[in-house]
Parts: C-alpha cells; structure tokens; sequence
C-alpha cells in the first residue's frame, strides 16, 4: 500500500510539472496572438490590392499573350507548403501534410522547420520567414514557369477563420486565369502586357508573405488552444490521482489502525 501511495504521488509530480509547461507555453501563445493578427490583416490588405491589379490586367486580350497566362495540363506541378516551425499545435501542421497527399506527383517547396524536415530542404522559418525570402522564392519559380520548367505552380496555407477555428487549403498562382473584370478606365503605362510581366514576381511574393503570416496567426491559435485543452486534462488527471492518492493513503491508515488493534489484542 505504501508503494502505492508513493507512485501516486510520484505521478502527481509528474502531471504537475506537465500543467506548469502547457500554461507557460499557454502564456507565450496569447501574447504572440495580437502581434500575429496585425500582420495578418496587413498582409491580407496588401493582397487585396495586388489581387485588384491582376484582375484589372488579365482581363486584357494583350495579356493573354504572356507565358504566365498559357493553358497546359498541369502535369508538372511545384506546391510551396507552409507548417510550422515547432508541433504542439494540435493538428496544425498534420492537416497541412495530409493535403498534400491529395497532389503526390507534385514537387513540394517548403516553408517552416517542419516542413523543410518533411521534405528534406534546409531549414528556414515561418515565424522570421521575410519578404526578400518570398521575393527570391517568387523570382526563382516565375523564371521557370516563363521558361516552360514546369506548368502550375500552388501553395498550400492554413486559412484563419478564428482563434478556435482554421483550415488547410491550397491557392493556385499560376498560370494566370482570365478575369472578366471591366478595365477600360484603368490605364496603365508603357502597356499592360509589360505591366503584367513586370507585376507577376511581386503578386507572387506578395501571396507568398501574405499566407505565411496568415498561416502563422492560425498556428499561434491552434497552439493557444492546443495548451488549454492539455492544461485542462492535466488539471482533471491531477484531481483523479489526488482522489486515488487520499483513498490509498486513508487505505494505509485503517490498515496500520487494524495491525495495531489486531496486535494489542494477542
């Protein structure tokens, strides 16, 4: 019985120690929240009006003619995957690499630490992830898909929907579809064509940073939620050892009570 008791207290210990980790890592989440949403929010104003610009320019029959606008199959296709840079997140970076299942002849770009370790890239991060990083990434691939390397290009992000809610999902960047947008009033100089071919490196980079920074506002979430969920269970385990603890050491003392009564008896 005395064994008991001490791996019962032992195992308190040990959750205890467990409770203290998940609130302080509980701690560190809700403060990066607020700073995460800004950028965010920012990004996705910034997106907005880059997605504005596009559409303004691949209404034009003159941009139809741009590599970026040409039709193919699809058949050789390059995913940039953002995860994150560290687990405890709930399923966070699991719903990310469960997505790209669904594309298994795609040749994956990573971004964040455990996503370069999925895929074997060197390491970069998704937190520190900066828009030079977006900008050579997007020069490097736009160059190729121009060349005819590969035919479509997508990212795969974690969409934010609120603080207890995110979804996995995957944008295509290229090639270009035609807008239907009117953008008779819009003009632009030298010309559209050369606009648009100028413009597509900085949309890219643009949606790059703008997803990163919006799947790292959902990863800080997840995490946040992750950390009370399991400071909850460790608080509800705790309680439950505590409750065998009492009974095995109230077990103890009828036990030694009974031995004594017992003894003076004889």
């Amino acid at each position: 019985m005395a064994g008991n008791t001490k791996e019962l207290r032992n195992r308190i210990k040990s959750v205890s120690s467990t409770l203290q980790l998940t609130n302080a890592m509980g701690l560190v989440a809700s403060s990066k929240i607020r700073r995460a949403n800004e950028a965010m929010l920012k990004g996705r104003e910034y997106l907005a009006a880059l997605d504005e610009t596009i559409s303004h320019l691949t209404s034009d029959p003159e941009c139809a003619k741009s590599p970026y606008m040409r039709t193919s199959d699809g058949a050789r296709t390059k995913i940039i995957v953002i995860a994150g840079d560290r687990g405890l997140a709930g399923g966070y970076n699991a719903n990310v690499f469960r997505l790209c299942k669904e594309y298994p002849d795609a040749e994956f770009i990573p971004i964040g630490k455990r996503s370069c370790e999925k895929f074997g890239y060197d390491v970069n991060s998704s937190e520190k992830y900066t828009f030079s990083e977006a900008f050579a990434l997007s020069d490097s691939l736009c160059t190729e898909f121009a060349e005819g390397k590969f035919d479509r290009l997508g990212i795969i992000y974690t969409k934010y929907i609120s603080v207890m809610s995110s979804e996995a999902e995957i944008k295509w960047l290229l090639p270009f579809e035609k807008s239907e947008e009117n953008s008779s009033s819009v003009i632009f100089e030298p010309d559209r064509l050369t606009v648009f071919e100028n413009v597509v490196r900085e949309y890219v980079s643009g949606v790059i940073t703008s997803l990163v920074r919006e799947s790292y506002a959902s990863e800080v979430s997840a995490r946040r939620m992750a950390m009370d969920s399991a400071g909850k269970n460790a608080t509800q385990m705790i309680e439950n050892l505590r409750l065998q603890y009492n009974r095995a050491r109230q077990g103890a003392i009828t036990q030694e009570i009974t031995e004594i009564v017992a003894g003076s008896g004889n």
